[in-house]
């Protein structure tokens, strides 16, 4: 089971957002992250419990950030409630969407389990709603997935490989580029990997 702890800034500017104090695990029916975030100064400032099914599809979501909250789920597309603490402004949504994103390093996780592109073949497009702290306001945006290769590297605990991802916002036109080994985000815009307490689990 990784456990570990990623740092969060401003992918523009560096500032930086805080932590994420995660750990994540495989298992026969697929695969589940958890993590607490913290503020720059070490207060907390939310908390992610994301599942996912063998497939990658998300089975439960549950964001917390500030005072709203998010509970989705793949229902018809994506379905989702966001609310405030009192409930007052709870409001549902759906989108025929294929999946969440946000700030944790959860989704790029999911993102790639979801599309699982093969190497050398065509960037695969995908419908991704995101809730992004400190409100949590839905937005859905549209992705292509590009596997550029996979490196094994050896480490003290056998081969680790390690599979880096274009990402087009298809939007915007921006590019990106996403390290991930197994179900560790080892690097990516406004993350980076500070603390690894176990190796990546690998997806069979």
């Amino acid at each position: 089971m990784p456990r570990g702890r990623y740092s969060l800034h401003d992918p523009h500017d560096h500032t930086p957002l805080g932590e994420e104090h995660f750990h994540c695990a495989t298992g026969p029916s697929g695969w589940r992250y958890v993590s607490q975030v913290t503020t720059p100064s070490g207060d907390h400032a939310g908390s992610v419990d994301l599942t996912l099914d063998e497939l990658g599809r998300p089975l439960r979501l549950e964001l917390h950030a500030a005072s709203w909250q998010v509970r989705g789920a793949a229902l018809e597309g994506v379905t989702w409630v966001r609310t405030d603490p009192s409930g007052e402004l709870a409001q549902e949504g759906n989108v025929p969407a294929h999946a969440f994103t946000g700030a944790s390093p959860a989704f790029l996780i999911a993102t790639a389990r979801l599309l699982r592109p093969a190497p050398g073949a065509p960037a695969i497009r995908v419908r991704l709603v995101a809730f992004t702290p400190p409100v949590l306001a839905p937005r859905t945006l549209d992705q292509s997935w590009a596997l550029l290769n996979s490196e094994a590297h050896t480490t003290d605990n056998g081969p680790l490989t390690v599979d880096s991802y274009q990402v087009n916002d298809l939007q915007t036109g921006e590019q990106h580029t996403v390290h991930i080994a197994g179900d560790v985000v080892l690097a990516a815009p406004g993350i980076e990997l500070e603390d690894l307490e176990s190796p990546p689990s690998t997806f069979t």
